[in-house]
């Protein structure tokens, strides 16, 4: 009996950048790879775009990349080769107070540490040990539930990690370390006070002083394209304007990878799946939605605080107890007046993103999954706080809201970006607990997206661990990590 013939090796389905670096692995293992994406352009959430004005181009989704330089993954390809170029903020992150001062993240541990007075100790204390043990780690973090290389120094950053950022906080005596933790946790998009939280904070601040927080001279495409470029390089094949609703849609192959939420792997393949594996999909929780805003700006942004002026990032919402009981309102299904708002000014590093002169910026508030409520006002009221006469200076202005955002990229279901809830029961279980994640329940299907492993956030990691798996179920090839 001859063997079946196939149109491809392996199939992914997306193109954000865990769909990207599945695509990648895969024909770096001598397979022919195809990698469809429906909308014309490839990246996900990694696209940029003139959304308000001429000239000023804005990062859709994602915008500032410190998992992205950091990524295990990512830093093993010759990305700079293929037109990627990062640029480091002075300051990575600043979180400004009322008072005018501000808390902030820099690339030394020590002068972090330095500006935070009285927890001077503490922070060099929690902090120093985790980034010299890092590089270690990253591997087991970034990944599925797996024995450790390194248990004794896993077993010290769980300590930390496992905790409510509310918990963690508790080691410290000032509002400033307090509230750069809370606004470090508040990326995870879950109340402060679940378990986990700290995970969050910890892993952005650990990239933060070993990495920094760059920004993609160009945009957060020039990540995609250079990946794609990579791909293409080595023989990998790329189709756009190809949306698969319906799996007899796609070529033969001997595996496909999914770039989906479990929503979408459901619609498009859910015919092919034992019931308790549909069951299991069906169960997946999706956690809380944002609203975005782009602003064109004829100015930078005035904000009180110098060392906010001198950040990619700002984390807007004062104290831990405020951005606590924002999040926590929000996880409720209300829309708290002052919301924790994440903020960048990628213009002030980077001169490619604006007109000579003019600035752009990028923002988001949480809201409940599903929310269309325009929260516009209450975001720009709240950067006003910290900048007053910030305002004055915007010439032009995009928002989405979370039905738009969905529509936008069908991956951010009631506009969560995280692709699910990322908390202690979806952190390594997502999407369903398997002895593999990644694997569904039919032969020869995975799942690579962001509901996988280690969750949310640019750094590929889901997607190369997908297809470490499948390498290994369908081929035989067994990958060293």
């Amino acid at each position: 009996m001859k063997p079946e013939k196939h149109d491809y090796d392996a199939i992914i389905v997306g193109s954000g950048p865990n769909g990207l670096a599945a695509a990648i692995l895969l024909q770096q293992n001598g397979l022919s790879v195809l990698l469809l994406e429906g909308k014309s352009t490839i990246g996900g959430g990694l696209r940029t775009e003139e959304l308000t004005l001429p000239g000023y181009k804005h990062d859709v989704c994602s915008a500032i990349h410190p998992l992205a330089v950091g990524s295990p993954f990512f830093e093993t390809l010759p990305l700079h080769e293929h037109g990627l170029e990062y640029i480091y903020p002075t300051i990575s992150a600043a979180h400004p107070f009322d008072n005018g001062t501000a808390a902030v993240l820099k690339k030394s541990v020590v002068e972090t540490a330095n500006l935070l007075s009285a927890d001077k100790d503490t922070y060099i204390k929690l902090m120093a040990p985790l980034v010299t043990s890092w590089p270690g780690l990253a591997p087991d973090v970034l990944g599925p539930l797996t024995f450790p290389k390194h248990p004794v120094d896993l077993a010290a950053f769980g300590l930390a990690a496992l905790t409510s950022v509310n918990y963690l906080a508790k080691r410290f005596k000032t509002e400033e370390a307090k509230g750069l933790l809370a606004g470090m946790a508040a990326h995870g998009i879950l109340p402060l006070t679940n378990l986990t939280t700290s995970a969050i904070a910890l892993v952005l601040m650990v990239n933060g002083h070993l990495k920094g927080w760059p920004v993609p001279k160009g945009g957060s495409v020039k990540i995609a394209e250079a990946l794609a470029s990579y791909f293409t390089s080595i023989g990998g094949r790329i189709e756009t304007n190809t949306y698969i609703n319906n799996f007899d849609q796609l070529p033969s192959a001997k595996t496909i990878l999914f770039d989906v939420t479990p929503k979408q792997l459901l619609q498009i393949a859910g015919h092919k799946f034992s019931s308790l594996y549909k069951w299991q999909l069906e169960r997946y929780r999706y956690g809380m939605g944002v609203f975005k805003v782009d602003w064109a700006l004829d100015d930078v942004i005035p904000f009180k605080a110098g060392e906010a002026r001198q950040a990619g990032t700002v984390h807007i919402g004062g104290t831990l107890k405020e951005i606590a009981a924002c999040e926590q309102q929000i996880w409720d299904g209300l829309h708290p007046e002052k919301p924790f708002v994440l903020l960048a000014q990628q213009s002030l590093f980077d001169n490619t993103r604006a007109p000579q002169g003019k600035h752009t910026a990028w923002a988001y508030c949480h809201v409940p999954n599903g929310s269309n409520k325009n929260m516009t006002d209450f975001i720009e009221k709240q950067v006003e706080r910290f900048a007053p006469g910030f305002r004055e200076r915007i010439i032009g202005r995009h928002t989405f809201n979370t039905e738009q955002l969905e529509n936008y990229n069908p991956n951010y279901i009631g506009g969560d970006i995280n692709g699910g809830v990322i908390d202690i029961g979806q952190l390594f279980t997502r999407p369903v607990l398997r002895r593999s994640p990644y694997r569904t329940s039919a032969k020869g299907i995975y799942i690579c997206s962001s509901s996988t492993p280690p969750g949310g956030g640019v750094h590929g990691m889901c997607g190369y661990h997908s297809a470490k798996r499948a390498l290994k179920d369908v081929f035989n090839i067994s990958i060293q990590s």
